[in-house]
């Protein structure tokens, strides 16, 4: 079964090594979901995949200076989504018309 998971994360940039966590937070984070914002990912995962997200990430983030939330979502996603603007969102479990 797969979960609906918001991903969301602040990391401190101030420095060098803050950029580069902040490039490979998001890299991380985009072979799991879609970014749906700048610092926000959309994810339908499996616990397992959840788990090695979680891990991954905790690996490349500093506790002292960023932010890291999971965030359960109950249902499909048209039923706990409301977008007012551009939503560049694409279902990955539709099925691809080339």
């Amino acid at each position: 079964m797969r979960l609906n998971i918001l991903v969301c994360y602040d990391v401190n940039t101030e420095d060098p090594a803050g950029q580069k966590r902040l490039r490979r937070v998001a890299k991380a984070c985009e072979a799991y979901g879609q970014r749906v914002q700048k610092s926000v990912f959309e994810c339908r995962l499996t616990e397992t995949q959840l788990e090695k997200l979680k891990q991954r990430l905790l690996r490349i983030i500093d506790p002292q200076k960023d932010s890291l939330r999971f965030y359960r979502l109950p249902g499909e996603r048209e039923r706990w989504v409301e977008v007012y603007g551009v939503d560049h969102y694409e279902d990955f479990d539709a099925p691809l018309v080339i």
